[in-house]
């Protein structure tokens, strides 16, 4: 029995949803980003146990399929700029229809149809809070960060981080007070 779970992000999320389930009793085979693969099928008694214990540290059950399917298209973005976004080698719509096994367009309608938004606009918001994360930490400088994010050049990501927050990064990175946004909340 496979289980959607809503906001799963991080491997640290990955280790509190295992936890959850540890602790109600629920064997999972599988546990990865948005998906639990259990090995039994579970009562409705449990599963109520499960969505208040999930409730209780952030997560929510997906049940229907469009709600799966966002989802699915948020997982595998956070995953690209978190993870592995110089790997890209592919533009995004590419990239999503392989790793979703969909259509671009009716991916793209879907997510604009539900989250009031685009796809191309939520992976720009998540790469930017991925740069105001990097500036923070202040470990790199603008061109490792350039580079690690897949930007063409600093001049882009510059323009692309001023649109969308109004503010440079280097004044970014002199104010450090402007709180980053949980992924979640984009």
């Amino acid at each position: 029995m496979k289980l959607y779970i809503k906001n799963m992000v991080c491997s640290r999320c990955k280790m509190v949803v295992k936890s959850v389930l540890e602790n109600i009793g629920i064997d999972a085979v599988s546990v990865e980003l948005g998906e639990v693969e259990l090995k039994n099928d579970i009562s409705e008694n449990q599963k109520s146990e499960l969505l208040k214990n999930l409730r209780a540290v952030g997560f929510d059950l997906i049940d229907d399929r469009k709600s799966k399917t966002i989802d699915k298209i948020k997982t595998v973005i956070i995953d690209l700029v978190q993870n592995k976004n110089n790997d890209l080698k592919i533009n995004l719509s590419n990239y999503l229809s392989q790793e979703l096994h969909q259509d671009y367009n009716t991916l793209s309608n879907l997510f604009s149809e539900v989250e009031n938004t685009t796809i191309e606009k939520y992976f720009i918001n998540q790469k930017i809070e991925k740069v105001k994360e990097l500036i923070i930490y202040d470990e790199l400088s603008l061109s490792e960060i350039a580079y690690s994010l897949n930007y063409s050049t600093v001049s882009h990501l510059s323009n692309q981080f001023k649109k969308v927050t109004g503010f440079s990064p280097t004044y970014f990175k002199n104010i450090k007070t402007i709180k980053r946004k949980q992924i979640e909340d984009l």
